[in-house]
Parts: structure tokens; C-alpha cells; sequence
């Protein structure tokens, strides 16, 4: 297969990837940038959604994957800085 075939081939591959909605564990292990092992212990601890339709098999909802990545955000300086403002003007301190 030449390499233009073979990137073509990829690009398809990825993109029908892209597209799913469930992915397997093997899919969610590669979509979340996460090792299988440590994706084992997350489902094991009930850490993060996931499906046993039949017991064995593990599957994942994209959508719900993605939330799970967006808990706990850390916000930046700027966004802090100006909640900070916002509570002192709304809560102005009386002695």
C-alpha cells in the first residue's frame, strides 16, 4: 500500500472515530490520553461513567466522557481576580 493510500485510510479511520457516540474501553482508553491500566482502577471505583450492557464489556458515552474530563476546573489568575472584586463590591465590609 503506498502512503498516500495509507494516510488516506487513517484520516478515514479518525474521522469515523470522531464521529462515535460509545466508544469501547479501548477507544475511551485512547480518546481520554489515559493508560488502559488506570482506566481499569476509574471504572473499578465507579470514578468515572461507563457501561457492562452484559456484564463484561465496558463501554463509554462520549458525551459523558467529556464532562468528566471538564469537573473541577482551575481557574486563571484573571478569573479569580475578578470574582474577588465582584464579591467586594457586593459585600462591602462594615465595621
Amino acid at each position: 500500500m503506498d502512503k498516500s493510500l495509507e494516510l488516506r485510510v487513517s484520516e478515514l479511520e479518525q474521522l469515523l472515530f470522531y464521529s462515535k457516540n460509545v466508544l469501547s474501553f479501548e477507544e475511551a482508553s485512547r480518546f481520554l490520553h489515559l493508560s488502559k491500566s488506570y482506566l481499569y482502577k476509574l471504572t473499578s471505583g465507579n470514578l468515572i461513567p461507563h457501561y457492562k450492557p452484559q456484564g463484561k464489556m465496558l463501554y463509554f458515552e462520549k458525551v459523558e466522557l467529556e464532562a468528566w474530563l471538564r469537573q473541577n476546573p482551575v481557574k486563571t489568575q484573571a478569573q479569580t481576580a475578578q470574582e474577588a472584586e465582584q464579591y467586594v463590591s457586593n459585600h462591602p465590609y462594615k465595621k
